[in-house]
């Protein structure tokens, strides 16, 4: 019973403590210091060795501008324990008062103390780098590594040169580092990043880096630094450039094709299929790996049929047959099966032979994950064939199968397509508003979008006829049915001219037009909702798409500009925002707003 009566009190005076701390930084923060004061003076009561309470105390009083009182307590404390931060504390109190030849003096005795005590440094480099005393604090890690020579500091003294703006420093530093040290070379490259992403102007740092690798690879033959430089282009999302590096890695270090199967898979996210399609042959010449050869010419493929016209189609049919005549039909091709399986049904419209080789598929010994795939694309195929409750069957024993995996939110994220398809709304709203908060972006950003649509669009015609008639022409899309979509969408903007869909039918219209190539048409749309619903929830994608089309499209970066301005400065809750700043940025040159 003792020791039980000793842990509760434990338990409750930890319970207290951390109930007080929490206050104490609660008038902290709201800027009531003569409370925080008297709550941090109580915790050091209780804890007089504890050094953030007795600098919150002291940070009280300043703020308070009794530096008087602040100075007592800190050289009361550098009697007692003899820390050189203390110093530090004592120079920034005088700095405080605008009093800079005391402050320089302490600030130089504790570089001082360095000297005699070499790991002082943690304590005092920190406190300089927290009072942003930038070039004190690279003078404590130099004077650190002069006295210690095994201290290694050349990360936090490359970072404070970032910080200082000598960024040719930095990145020579920080470079030499990474060859000297590579089991640091990950968290260097992450800092890197950061700076070549940053919020202010980088380009100057991105040439600076660029020149410094370069300069590296052409001094040094050490392939390190071929795969830096990869590393540096992918962070440009330059591709191409990052594979002539990667080929010349391979050619000296044959022994694993790795790296350059990343490399497509990169340019394939960013939908760089010239890129991809090249990386991808390359593969497919020097592999004899069974499994690598099958997803690569996978990959290959889905390029090819993304790009396709309907006079490529035979073409392209017998290629996919010939594949799987090569590698024959087991669990291993099951990715040519399923593309295949598409192929055919949304391409060549022949369903039933679709159906037939997954459903063939499914009896071969599949595991739990290739299983989804299967019935996922045989779901999407009796969708398609307006067959919607079969497809909710296949899409629902996915969700059964593989619980709060990606897949099985993507499984519930079409079935309440599905839903929202037949026109039973209800329950699709339902389902969209719960895959609102879903773990996956992509996810969550759809589910988002179509719950918008369909609960404005209620409230804005409780009968929804409107809007049934644009899941028609939404459905007519998923159909690959292009020329009858359009049909659709134009009839909705007839017949229901000036209500709350027409903004969203013009969005369609021009995503439509967009895919055939017609930019024209596309930006009439996009411009009609910039004109006549500026007030509304889409304006920030014509926007965005618009400026796209004249960016990537049509080449007039100065139409463009002003387009990806208006989403910047006008619709900062867009999820467009950040790639329209990245844009923008990139066409005016530098990476100022």
């Amino acid at each position: 019973m003792k020791n039980i009566f000793i842990y509760i009190v434990l338990l409750w005076s930890t319970f207290a403590l951390a109930q007080n701390e929490q206050l104490a930084q609660y008038y902290y923060d709201k800027g009531d210091f003569e409370k925080a004061k008297i709550a941090y003076e109580q915790l050091l009561n209780s804890s007089p060795s504890n050094t953030q309470y007795f600098l919150r105390t002291v940070e009280s009083y300043q703020q308070m501008q009794q530096f008087d009182v602040a100075q007592k307590l800190i050289q009361e404390r550098y009697s007692r324990y003899k820390q050189g931060v203390f110093l530090v504390e004592l120079g920034y109190n005088f700095q405080l008062q605008k009093n800079e030849s005391k402050a320089k003096n302490y600030y130089e005795q504790a570089l001082e103390k360095i000297k005699t005590n070499p790991n002082d440094v943690y304590g005092i480099a920190s406190s300089f780098e927290k009072k942003v005393l930038l070039e004190y604090a690279l003078k404590a890690y130099q004077t650190a590594m002069q006295v210690q020579p095994n201290f290694n500091f050349n990360f936090q003294i490359g970072m404070l040169y970032g910080q200082l703006g000598k960024t040719d420093l930095m990145i020579d530093l920080l470079l030499t580092e990474s060859f000297q040290n590579p089991q640091n070379s990950n968290l260097i490259q992450t800092q890197l990043a950061r700076f070549m992403q940053g919020e202010t102007d980088n380009t100057a740092f991105k040439d600076a880096m660029r020149k410094a690798l370069i300069l590296k690879t052409q001094k040094d033959q050490d392939v390190f630094w071929n795969h830096y430089l990869s590393w540096f282009y992918v962070q440009q999302k330059e591709f191409g450039k990052a594979f002539i590096q990667e080929k010349a890695i391979y050619k000296r270090e044959p022994e694993s094709l790795m790296s350059i199967v990343n490399l497509s898979q990169f340019a394939l996210n960013e939908d760089d299929t010239e890129t991809a399609s090249e990386i991808l042959n390359f593969i497919l010449l020097n592999t004899k790996d069974l499994d690598l050869l099958i997803q690569t010419n996978a990959n290959l493929m889905e390029i090819k049929i993304g790009k396709a016209q309907e006079k490529d189609y035979p073409a392209i049919d017998t290629e996919l047959q010939q594949l799987l005549t090569t590698y024959e039909i087991s669990p291993n091709t099951l990715s040519l099966q399923i593309i295949q399986a598409h192929f055919l049904a949304f391409n060549l419209k022949k369903t039933e032979e679709a159906k037939t080789i997954l459903k063939k598929a499914l009896t071969l010994n599949l595991n739990d994950y290739q299983q989804a795939d299967a019935k996922m694309e045989l779901a999407d195929i009796l969708l398609l064939e307006e067959k919607f409750n079969q497809a909710l069957i296949y899409y629902s024993q996915i969700q059964l199968d593989l619980k709060n995996d990606v897949m099985s939110h993507e499984a519930s994220l079409k079935a309440a397509k599905t839903s929202y398809f037949k026109t039973d709304f209800e329950w699709a709203l339902k389902q969209f508003k719960e895959l609102k908060s879903a773990s996956t972006q992509l996810i969550a950003n759809d589910a988002l979008e179509y719950f918008l649509l369909i609960n404005d669009n209620t409230v804005a015609d409780s009968t929804q006829t409107a809007l049934k008639q644009f899941a028609k022409g939404d459905f007519l899309i998923y159909q690959n049915k292009k020329p009858e979509a359009i049909a659709q969408f134009q009839n909705i903007l007839k017949s229901f001219k000036g209500q709350e869909i027409e903004a969203v039918t013009m969005l369609r219209l021009g995503k439509i037009y967009e895919s055939q190539k017609d930019f024209t048409s596309a930006l009439s749309q996009y411009q009609q909702i910039i004109d006549n619903h500026s007030d509304g929830i889409y304006v920030d994608e014509a926007l965005f798409f618009s400026a796209e089309i004249y960016n990537d499209e049509l080449k007039d970066i100065e139409k463009a500009k002003p387009l990806y301005e208006k989403v910047i400065f006008n619709h900062q809750d867009s999820i467009y925002f950040v790639d329209a700043r990245k844009k923008y940025r990139e066409l005016r040159g530098d990476k100022n707003l």
